[in-house]
């Protein structure tokens, strides 16, 4: 269940959880790793290019007679196997984008948080009263000391859309330099973001919208 806390990381009280995060999601395995392994391949450039030996510069002449030298014989000093010569099978710039239907991307998301919820992984930040906090006041409020911070548990924050100027800019500027903090909109969250940190910190208009959002 869900714990909140204040703006210092003082626990409040526990709350119980939603129920759209309450049913066991251990079979939806195979759907996360998809939605993963969608997240990492859409972020991938494919801008790598190499030069076919049409493509290389030089290479009209022969370099020498076909016969008589007693050298093999070669048609341009652009073929594969010369120096600068073309690349074979290189790669070209290409897509890699993958699509997944969005009833399984929303499975997939409902299974992460629901992970995160069975294992009281989730906290749910009061915004009132939060100030910026500076990196030494922010890792003492919410990993103990600015030394547990370094060995602490890998922590995501996430904020709301209307929050971006305001909670967001100051958990940005508190927790950006923070090796084991991830801090996030809501609207960028992703799967893999959830899996790769062990604790999530909510805040209340981040938490309500992800159970809109999952529902």
């Amino acid at each position: 269940m869900p714990t909140l806390i204040d703006a210092s990381g003082k626990n409040l009280r526990s709350e119980p959880t939603p129920a759209v995060f309450t049913a066991s999601e251990a079979s939806k395995a195979a759907v996360i790793f998809r939605a993963v392994h969608r997240e990492q391949a859409n972020r991938r450039a494919g801008t790598a290019s190499t030069k076919r030996r049409d493509e290389v510069a030089g290479g009209g002449k022969k370099p020498w007679r076909q016969k008589g030298t007693g050298r093999a014989r070669h048609g341009s000093i652009r073929s594969p196997q010369w120096r600068h010569g073309g690349v074979v099978f290189g790669p070209k710039p290409r897509s890699f984008e993958e699509s997944l239907n969005k009833k399984e991307r929303k499975v997939a998301l409902r299974a992460a948080l629901a992970d995160r919820f069975a294992n009281d992984a989730v906290f749910v930040l009061d915004p009132a009263n939060f100030q910026a906090l500076k990196t030494k006041q922010f890792a003492t409020a919410f990993f103990g000391s600015p030394k547990a911070a370094k060995t602490g548990p890998k922590t995501l924050f996430v904020y709301g859309l209307a929050e971006a100027d305001t909670l967001g800019e100051s958990l940005l500027r508190g927790g950006a330099n923070l090796a084991r903090v991830g801090i996030l909109p809501v609207s960028d969250l992703e799967v893999e973001a959830i899996i790769a940190h062990q604790r999530l910190i909510l805040t209340a208009a981040a938490y309500q919208h992800l159970q809109e959002i999952c529902a």
